[in-house]
């Protein structure tokens, strides 16, 4: 049994400057973009945390403690922090241990264990494989064998767990998403509490045998380098299962297996710790700090390459979350933990207490777009040249207009250049880059295509509200020194101000991409 959550009375404020002195913590993950805010925080705001434990895993030829060198010490979230507080400082308070996830223990050393033991009272988990439709193979490794290595870490360490999961582990959902609803056995299209269609256990032999089955087929062992069938093949898997119990995607179909993993453990302390759609800092580090591929940047990379035809849910809320929100509820959600108050799930969300819905967010985001336009761009006013927003058929219809009018214009101009050489014509080369335009063109317009139908479940086929009343809880019982220093205050964004002065900001400073390549 772990010594995380004695018994501890349910009513008076916690201390976290307290909780935090009298223990320390392990954070895997802290590379990561929510990580490195994460310990960006605990370093800057609780002086008291004397001692924070971070696992790394060595990569290529560097070793860990290389990495928090050049990947988390040199990255922006902790310059101003050591600029501050000072290098040596933030090292002394520092131990990095090198593991890996795929390892019993997560790789931990005796001598690493040791230095830990009776010390590390929390694991906050933060790691994990953020991508939609990965082989599913390499899903299940990471975010679910990695989980189970987490929790026997945990266990060795008599520690309890935070685990970072995410909200959309809810699947195919329209409305309100509860904090209560049952983790094990729930899939998105469990009819009722006593359906037992799903157990994880089940669930992870099935599919153990269908990625065997997959290799078998190409040939390859488990742990060779995949052909390209097989990385298709082991893919649509993932997704083909998922979409079959309600989940969107391969990433939350894993993520909830994890959970699930956790939940199914008798005696272990454990918070389960949902975000929302994690996007670019509100004030901490700075504003407009993100990092990544992150979920809105394609986005916003269209919407400010003109982007007007939208295929949204207008009365849907976008549950978006700024990263320093997230890593201040991860901070709240692990001091409850500490003191036995830890509720099992923390939705931190902003819908439940101050929606964006996607109907004005798009129109913030073309409106800015307009302000940005210079001559003649900026004041031509055509018929219809406001946003649109159409149907998923509607916008399939669209492309594939689009598609045959860009192929036709390729077909002219190729025929074109043909004649001109066969007479002697002059302008060959002019013809030649206008036929090279209009292929890059048609390409433009199928990435486009193609993201906005990925994002098709968040944007319009579902309606989110994630409710987050066990946060707020948890922030009241903080000391109001505790609460300015750990803030969850999503109802007092501005979200035009935050779109226009921080995310948009944000993904064109820090996130790399052209945003020509996803134009209208």
């Amino acid at each position: 049994m772990s010594s995380v959550g004695p018994k501890a009375p349910q009513t008076g404020l916690v201390d976290a400057g307290a909780s935090f002195q009298q223990t320390e913590l392990l954070i895997i993950g802290a590379n990561g973009f929510i990580g490195k805010v994460l310990l960006a925080l605990l370093l800057d705001r609780f002086p008291e945390c004397e001692r924070v434990h971070l696992l790394l895993r060595s990569k290529r030829r560097l070793s860990a403690q290389e990495r928090l060198e050049k990947e988390i010490l040199a990255a922006p979230p902790l310059t101003p922090i050591i600029e501050r507080a000072g290098r040596q400082q933030i090292c002394r308070r520092l131990v990095v241990h090198q593991g890996d996830l795929a390892q019993p223990r997560c790789g931990i050393s005796e001598e690493s264990l040791r230095q830990m033991e009776g010390r590390v009272r929390l694991i906050i988990n933060c790691a994990g494989l953020v991508e939609f439709f990965p082989p599913v193979d390499d899903a299940l490794a990471t975010n679910v064998d990695g989980v189970a290595r987490v929790i026997e870490l945990a266990r060795a360490l008599n520690a309890g767990l935070v685990h970072v999961s995410t909200c959309f582990v809810c699947g195919e959902a329209d409305g309100l998403v509860e904090e209560s609803e049952q983790i094990l056995g729930f899939y998105p299209r469990r009819r009722h509490s006593l359906d037992g269609a799903f157990h994880h256990e089940r669930e992870l032999r099935y599919m153990g045998e269908r990625i065997r089955e997959a290799y078998a087929a190409e040939g390859i062992q488990p742990g060779q380098r995949r052909t390209r069938m097989l990385t298709r093949r082991l893919i649509d898997l993932g997704w083909q299962r998922a979409a079959q119990w309600g989940w969107m995607n391969t990433y939350t179909y894993s993520k909830s297996l994890g959970e699930q993993l956790i939940a199914a453990q008798p005696d272990l302390p454990y918070t389960i710790v949902r975000p929302a759609i994690v996007e670019a800092a509100l004030e901490f580090p700075f504003p407009g700090w993100v990092e990544g591929g992150r979920t809105a940047a394609p986005l916003v990379r269209m919407a400010m390459a003109g982007l007007r035809h939208w295929t949204v849910r207008e009365d849907a809320p976008m549950e978006v979350i700024p990263v320093d929100l997230v890593a201040s509820g991860m901070l709240i959600a692990a001091v409850m933990l500490l003191n036995g108050r830890a509720r099992k799930v923390y939705h931190l969300s902003t819908a439940y207490e101050n929606p964006i819905y996607y109907g004005p967010l798009i129109r913030i985001l073309y409106k800015t777009y307009r302000r940005r336009q210079n001559g003649w761009r900026r004041w031509l006013r055509l018929p219809g040249a406001g946003v649109r927003v159409l149907t998923p058929e509607q916008a399939q219809q669209r492309g594939h207009r689009q598609q045959r009018l860009l192929e036709g214009a390729q077909e002219v101009t190729a025929k074109l250049r043909r004649w001109m050489q066969q007479l002697g014509i002059p302008g060959e080369d002019w013809v030649r880059r206008l036929n090279s335009s209009l292929r890059s063109a048609s390409l433009r317009a199928m990435i486009r295509d193609q993201a906005l139908q990925l994002y098709q479940p968040f944007m319009c086929d579902n309606r989110f509200i994630f409710e987050a009343e066990n946060i707020r809880l948890a922030y009241r019982a903080l000391s109001d020194r505790d609460r300015q220093r750990l803030p969850w205050t999503p109802e007092k964004i501005d979200w035009e101000a935050y779109w226009v002065n921080n995310e948009i900001p944000g993904v064109e400073r820090w996130v790399a991409g052209q945003a020509s390549a996803l134009s209208d």
